[in-house]
Parts: C-alpha cells; sequence; structure tokens
C-alpha cells in the first residue's frame, strides 16, 4: 500500500559545480552544507568520466559500470533525505556519447564533472529517513502514515 506525503517548497537554490570535483560527493557535501532534510534535485552538464551502477533485483547486488571517456549530462535527477542522521542524495543520471548513445544508471562516487549546472529545491513538510528494506535489499524511505 502506498504512503503519501504532502510536502511543500521551502527554498530553490541554482548553481555550478566545480571542473573535476565529483558529481555524487559534490552534491552531498552541498546538502550538508545547507542542512538540506528533504530535497529534490536536477541537473544537466557533461562529465570526464562516469561511474554508474545498476541493481540487480534477484541478487540484490549493484553491478558498477564505469565509462572512461566524455559524456554529455542528458538528465540528472535525485531525491535528498536523511540516512544515519545525515543528508543523502540519491540520484540517476542519463549520460550521451557523441554519437548519441545512452547510458544511465544510478549516480556513483566517481563521476567527474566537466561542468554541470544544477537546481536544488529544499522541500518543507516531512523528513523522510533511510532504512533497510528486506524485501528489495535497499535502503528506502521508512514511511508512516
Amino acid at each position: 500500500m502506498a504512503v503519501v506525503k504532502k510536502v511543500e517548497t521551502k527554498e530553490r537554490f541554482m548553481g555550478r559545480l566545480g571542473h573535476g570535483c565529483d558529481l555524487l560527493g559534490e552534491l552531498n557535501e552541498i546538502c550538508r552544507e545547507k542542512n538540506v532534510r528533504l530535497g529534490w534535485l536536477k541537473g544537466l552538464g557533461a562529465v570526464r568520466k562516469a561511474c554508474l551502477a545498476y541493481y540487480d533485483q534477484y541478487t540484490h547486488e549493484y553491478q558498477p559500470l564505469e565509462i572512461d571517456r566524455p559524456l554529455e549530462i542528458t538528465h540528472l535527477v535525485g531525491n535528498v533525505s536523511v540516512k544515519d542522521g545525515n543528508p543523502f542524495v540519491h540520484a540517476h543520471v542519463t549520460l550521451a556519447d557523441e554519437k548519441g548513445h545512452a547510458y544511465g544508471g544510478h549516480l556513483a562516487p566517481g563521476t567527474i564533472v566537466f561542468a554541470c549546472e544544477f537546481t536544488l529545491e529544499i522541500l518543507s513538510g516531512a523528513v523522510l529517513e533511510r532504512a533497510f528494506d528486506e524485501t528489495t535489499g535497499l535502503s528506502l524511505w521508512k514511511m508512516s502514515e
């Protein structure tokens, strides 16, 4: 059964990440600095190399995919919640190469920014904490009615 929470936009930021930084690491750092407990983010740009992951639903393990060449960020989307008491960014990304071939998946550490512009929407009305889910093997939002 689905559990739905009403949230509202509290603040919205736009920014640019630094050339050569770790994409996921930098987004997590921004959320820590701003003490974001609940949020939504989007972005676009380019990376020098990408580290992605695919979650295998049968083995309950992430399968890494590293692409060591320049790619365009055609879509970056994610949410911010709380894990182990700290802000936690969970993001997925779609990337394209020079021929328009797309790659996508869970954004992993090691994705190095060439250029990235993003928006971060800070929400209020709920705090969603992540907890281990027995069924999926994932750290998912702990939702109560």
